[in-house]
């Protein structure tokens, strides 16, 4: 039988590059793939899409652009449509989020907690569903220290941002569904470009270092920051998406939650020596202590300058590191492994180098 997809998020990068994977993945069962997307970006979505399809020599009807909000009960679907995929859709990818690490509390809560409860009360109306999937991170760990597992969430970790903690709250919610609704959660580190060709669509998470590096490359000597214990957990697009598209519709994926983080990470520590050799061709020497660069970038301006997050520094200081046992068996067979990060550094590297300039791909620091 033939599946029916139904994605949130579209045309955000995420579910497009997802939308990508499973066609690459999957395409002879697939029958359509429904885009749930806000009404104002209806547009977007179209182009999008008929582009898309126009690329990959898919039929443009296979594609069912829906309008709708999931911060609204049932989705603020049209009756007639919300029926029509009611009946049809086999398996749900719930991607739609607020992803910035500085967003503020009544938005995270609004989009990524209340959307995802419209979410799974949504799913429960399906008749034929197959698979649940709900993207989450691993980071709903919070301050949480030491290893921590797959079958972990709920152990009174706190959260430094609005992000994190939403997360989490919208996961509790998904994981109680396990009991009734066929679920995979898929859990990943810090998601960095594509492996091979080093491209993102946004200069955030690692490329916060690579931001830093650049602005302060004029220095005589590049310093650590910090002691560098912590373990950087930075995973390139591709094998997330990979990896997503074989548990996702897989059977040994249903009622697990997965880590698609580095099975083999590198400390901060190391990253910052890797980065900085690839970037700047130094090697860092001296050490600043945490708290300096803290309080350098409690400061607006400075944070501006730098292009750097305040609560990026949380790479540096928390002592977390992600089991991936679950994930790395089940992906056994698939062809789908994790690859080194030091592998992936330099076409990570040029394609910053390409567009560093871009303003569009840097977000926007408050």
């Amino acid at each position: 039988m033939k599946h029916t997809y139904f994605l949130t998020g579209y045309p955000g990068f995420l579910a497009s590059s997802l939308i990508k994977q499973l066609l690459h993945d999957h395409q002879k069962d697939i029958k359509q793939i429904y885009l749930l997307v806000l009404p104002s970006l209806q547009d977007k979505a179209t182009q999008e899409i008929n582009s898309l399809a126009k690329k990959t020599g898919h039929d443009p009807g296979i594609f069912s652009i829906v309008t709708g909000d999931i911060t609204e009960p049932t989705l603020a679907l049209d009756h007639d449509i919300n029926r029509e995929i009611q009946e049809s859709v086999t398996h749900v990818f719930h991607l739609a989020a607020i992803y910035d690490l500085a967003v503020p509390k009544n938005i995270a809560f609004k989009v990524n907690v209340d959307g995802t409860k419209n979410m799974n009360n949504w799913v429960k109306t399906l008749g034929n569903l197959e698979r649940y999937t709900y993207f989450s991170t691993a980071f709903v760990a919070g301050m949480r220290e030491g290893k921590i597992f797959e079958n972990e969430l709920a152990a009174g970790q706190t959260f430094k941002n609005h992000y994190k903690e939403t997360k989490y709250h919208a996961e509790v919610l998904v994981e109680d569904l396990k009991q009734s609704v066929p679920t995979t959660i898929i859990r990943p580190g810090i998601v960095k470009g594509n492996s091979k060709t080093g491209e993102t669509i946004k200069f955030d998470g690692i490329y916060f270092m690579l931001n830093l590096l650049d602005h302060i490359s004029f220095l005589p000597i590049t310093p650590y920051m910090g002691d560098g214990k912590p373990e950087g957990n930075f995973v390139p697009s591709d094998y997330v998406l990979r990896a997503t598209s074989y548990l996702a519709i897989a059977p040994v994926g249903k009622g697990k939650t997965y880590h698609l983080t580095d099975p083999n990470p590198y400390s901060m520590h190391d990253l910052q020596k890797i980065l900085t050799k690839a970037y700047l061709g130094k090697t860092p020497k001296g050490k600043v202590p945490l708290s300096w660069v803290r309080s350098s970038l409690s400061s607006a301006p400075v944070r501006k300058w730098l292009q750097v997050e305040l609560e990026a520094l949380d790479y540096f200081s928390i002592n977390a590191s992600f089991d991936c046992s679950t994930a790395v068996t089940d992906l056994k067979g698939s062809g789908i492994v994790c690859p080194d990060l030091k592998d992936t550094v330099e076409p990570m590297v040029n394609f910053y180098r390409k567009y560093k300039h871009d303003r569009s791909k840097h977000i926007q620091i408050n």
